[in-house]
């Protein structure tokens, strides 16, 4: 369903020791979401961003039972498996690896490192949670080993409820990794400035690199 089709920014792939995919929201582009480096501390990261078939990775809501969105969340789940492989052979260790996405793209990648848990180098969803009418613990399993997740929402969401937030912030948490949750009043669909100095502060800074 999903093609490879990929915008990149930042160092080239052989010079940068660290790199992050951005995963764009419903209606937008790879080079929409690519233009949020510019305010993460990721200058010096590989920058890659794949584009969702028909500028959606899914067609429904997260909310729906998760066969409502096949084939399709499979095969964006495939894409992006595809594509860590791919930075794993250019010389990428999983650690190295970061994640950014936003809205639906927020949702994706959440449900894709949850699905594939390991040590990454850390996550930032800007507004979004685990994807399914209700949550599969049989899907997550495994050991984020500490791995910096960051997610910020708005309450009220019109897409995507506090609730849920709540419910993915647990299953991260008793996966081992170290969550950091903030819920911004009246904020609305939208990614604030508090939340990209969160982000940069406690997925991107020197501290949590290894």
């Amino acid at each position: 369903m999903h093609k490879k089709e990929l915008v990149t920014a930042g160092r080239p792939a052989h010079e940068a020791k660290r790199c992050i995919i951005f995963l764009h929201g419903r209606g937008a582009t790879a080079q929409d979401i690519l233009s949020l480096g510019a305010h993460l501390d990721v200058d010096d990261f590989y920058q890659v961003a794949p584009q969702a078939s028909n500028y959606t990775w899914y067609p429904y809501s997260f909310l729906v039972p998760p066969e409502k969105n096949e084939p399709w969340l499979s095969s964006a789940l495939a894409l992006l498996e595809g594509l860590v492989g791919d930075l794993n052979a250019d010389g990428f260790n999983d650690n190295q690896i970061y994640f950014a996405g936003f809205s639906q793209g927020a949702c994706l990648t959440l449900e894709f490192v949850a699905r594939n848990t390991r040590r990454w180098g850390g996550v930032a969803a800007f507004t979004g949670g685990l994807i399914g009418d209700k949550l599969s613990v049989e899907h997550y399993r495994g050991d984020f080993q500490r791995t910096p997740i960051f997610i910020g929402t708005s309450d009220p969401d019109i897409h995507v409820p506090v609730s849920r937030v709540r419910e993915t912030e647990t299953v991260l948490d008793g996966l081992n990794a170290n969550v950091r949750v903030i819920v911004y009043p009246n904020m609305g669909h939208t990614i604030a400035e508090d939340e990209i100095e969160n982000a940069n502060s406690f997925v991107f800074s020197g501290d949590q690199r290894l």
